[in-house]
């Protein structure tokens, strides 16, 4: 069972296969997940496996936690590549989540103007006004977009609560192009039912409506790391690049981490 949880509210900086030195922003409890899908490839666990018995860190210790890295960092002459809002669940649940972008914005521009800042998002919480016009604020928001099939959705990602998929993407074509769409490819079964969203039945709709979304860039993957259950397997280098081909071939850009 994968173990994997992040300190927070500040950790790294690390090497992102996607981002390069990222510094990472965790917005939920050091001691376990909260997170709005319940993935059942996610790093982290089940969130039934890791209950917090923490609260959520609050603004002003984010700001801190933040400033104190940034300060740190400095003194040794490294900057990041990336200030990334990751960590132990979905980060745009938490309830100052648009404040804290504000706070990270300036900290950014004062101590590493070069770095992006990145939100690992799985796009659950976009239909909220102030979630929407933050992630507009930052660089990178990168919305999880591992398929349009909605039983698949409910079987693998397993959103917690209400999950309206069409409104969701309409949403995400409100972005205007300034998004990136993030992927998931595994194969492999859960509870003796295939995973495996690299058949043409998944990729032809997924790819229409990541053509319609129009993003900055799209950015596929596959399991890097322990998860949940050992009948998941990773997508082989040539479903990924194949994938990536039709991508391009669509006129978008397109990254994969194996």
């Amino acid at each position: 069972m994968s173990t994997i949880l992040f300190p927070s509210p500040v950790f790294g900086p690390v090497h992102s296969r996607r981002l390069g030195v990222s510094l990472g922003i965790n917005l939920l409890p050091a001691d376990g997940k909260v997170c709005s899908f319940d993935c059942i490839y996610c790093e982290c666990g089940l969130n039934m496996s890791h209950r917090p018995h923490t609260k959520l860190p609050q603004r002003a210790a984010v700001r801190a936690a933040l400033e104190a890295k940034l300060v740190e960092m400095a003194a040794k002459g490294v900057k990041p590549d990336a200030i990334t809002f990751a960590g132990n669940g979905e980060p745009t649940g938490h309830p100052e989540f648009a404040q804290i972008v504000d706070d990270v914005v300036v900290l950014r521009n004062r101590f590493a103007p070069a770095a992006k800042i990145s939100v690992l998002t799985n796009a659950h919480h976009i239909l909220k006004p102030e979630v929407f016009a933050a992630l507009l604020r930052v660089d990178n928001p990168l919305l999880k977009l591992d398929t349009v099939d909605a039983d698949y959705i409910r079987r693998v990602d397993r959103p917690q609560g209400r999950y309206d998929l069409p409104r969701l993407i309409e949403q995400m074509k409100a972005f205007r192009g300034k998004c990136m769409i993030q992927t998931m490819f595994l194969k492999g079964t859960w509870k003796g039912e295939s995973v495996d969203n690299t058949a043409e039945r998944y990729v032809t709709p997924w790819l229409q409506t990541v053509k319609a979304i129009n993003p900055e860039l799209v950015t596929i993957y596959t399991i890097d790391r322990e998860t949940p259950d050992k009948s998941l397997a990773k997508a082989t280098h040539a479903e990924l690049d194949g994938i990536a081909a039709r991508v391009r071939a669509a006129g978008l850009e397109c990254t994969v981490s194996y």
